[in-house]
């Protein structure tokens, strides 16, 4: 039989507790073949046993004993949390229903009459043990179970988010669309009434200039030639013949770069491409680049090194959206001015882009965060940290990857991972 130390085998261990040596003596001999057996010669021992870092599997419990009987060890037993689902098994020599009835009523698994059969006992014993290790392995499951459940919850929340992020982004996407849909129109008449108005121009200057023959023949009365030549240098009708083209053509140019834009949105939204395409990734970042390259950007110098890339299979509209996302968070993290670097390259299968600013760079501990839905760094009001995780949960759905390196105040890289068939 063993004192109270720590198990060294896989063995299910059983306590005796008795006042009777013999009885300690017989049962511990029958039992320790199969069990490791720990020993109490009294109930105050027996909850000090429990107590402490070992914990039986199972209790034989006697109910005569001096000081603490049995039922006080029971009711002890199941008032604390750390005991209450050991295993008890009562063996005593009360016989009678009634002390029986008390001890199941208490809560012990068996009732066991003194003298027993040695063969008897171990059967009970192994019933029980077995008992336990189902309900510890049921246990186990169930916890198993909460865990993954719990697992299976968040990310379902992470799912959630994702989804309203991509449907704030194609509801950014349509608008976008529809605003450069309306603007296009007013701005295709003005173009071609500004063609128009330079024709009519160049009419007029035709006009004025058969006038100005006409005003040199004579006879012509001295005060009409005089009125004409006083009303020509008044409207400096010489500067006019310059400058009104000239403002003709910076018009048309200006409106040209306004329907640069508006393309260049419509590109950028890609509102008619829902479905999987080849496209040239240089052409993604070269529209989202036009979009993103706007007054609050320019104290940003950005510098093209491309490389040379297959073109790949992917949801255009979306890749763009990653892209300007990268491209906005580098901006932000270059404070006064700064470079953005934009580099492409590709392996066998895979293509990648990296997007490197020498901004201030990102703290370690938050490198990890960085993808998380509502995290970031900025002050209240500058952002709600959803950019990066949806440019983050979209590379995934390309079946890539994003990696981040960076230094605080050196700058940051983002790399992504893109593979070049989606086979």
């Amino acid at each position: 039989m063993e004192s109270e130390t720590p198990k060294t085998d896989s063995k299910a261990t059983i306590l005796l507790v008795d006042d009777d040596s013999i009885n300690l003596s017989v049962f511990g001999q029958c039992l320790m073949v199969h069990y490791a057996v720990l020993v109490a010669t009294s109930g105050t021992r027996a909850l000090e046993i429990v107590q402490g870092a070992l914990k039986p599997d199972l209790i034989l419990l006697d109910v005569m004993m001096p000081g603490m009987d049995g039922y006080e060890v029971m009711a002890q037993l199941k008032a604390n949390p750390a005991t209450r689902d050991i295993p008890v098994i009562f063996v005593t020599a009360l016989t009678s229903d009634q002390d029986e009835e008390r001890g199941l009523a208490l809560g012990a698994v068996d009732y066991i009459y003194k003298p027993c059969h040695l063969s008897i006992l171990l059967a009970r014993v192994r019933t029980h043990i077995e008992l336990k290790k189902a309900r510890d392995r049921l246990t186990d499951q169930n916890l198993y179970l909460e865990a993954e459940v719990e697992r299976r919850h968040l990310e379902n929340q992470r799912m959630h988010l994702q989804l309203l992020q991509s449907e704030k982004l194609a509801a950014i996407g349509q608008l976008a669309a529809g605003v450069a849909h309306e603007i296009n129109n007013p701005l295709g008449f003005v173009y071609s009434n500004l063609s128009s108005l330079n024709n009519y121009f160049q009419d007029l200057f035709v006009l004025l200039g058969a006038c100005e023959r006409l005003l040199g023949q004579h006879p012509v009365a001295p005060d009409a030639l005089q009125k004409m030549r006083e009303l020509k240098q008044q409207v400096d009708l010489d500067f006019l013949r310059q400058d009104i083209p000239d403002l003709i053509a910076e018009s048309k140019q200006g409106l040209s770069r306004v329907r640069d834009i508006i393309q260049n949105l419509n590109k950028y939204a890609q509102v008619d491409s829902a479905d999987w395409q080849l496209v040239d990734l240089h052409e993604c970042l070269d529209s989202t680049l036009n979009i993103f390259y706007n007054e609050s950007n320019k104290h940003c110098t950005v510098r093209k090194e491309y490389g040379t890339l297959p073109e790949i299979a992917c949801l255009p509209s979306q890749l763009n959206q990653v892209f300007m996302s990268l491209l906005m968070n580098a901006a932000q993290a270059i404070e006064t001015e700064g470079n953005i670097i934009i580099r492409t390259g590709c392996n066998d299968s895979r293509v990648w882009v990296d997007i490197a600013d020498n901004g201030q760079g990102i703290a370690p501990e938050h490198l990890t965060r960085l993808f998380e839905p509502f995290f970031t760094t900025r002050a209240v009001g500058q952002g709600i940290g959803l950019g990066l995780s949806a440019a983050e949960s979209i590379v995934r759905s390309h079946h890539g990857n994003i990696e981040v390196s960076s230094k605080l105040g050196e700058g940051s890289t983002f790399r992504v991972w893109l593979p070049i068939s989606q086979n």
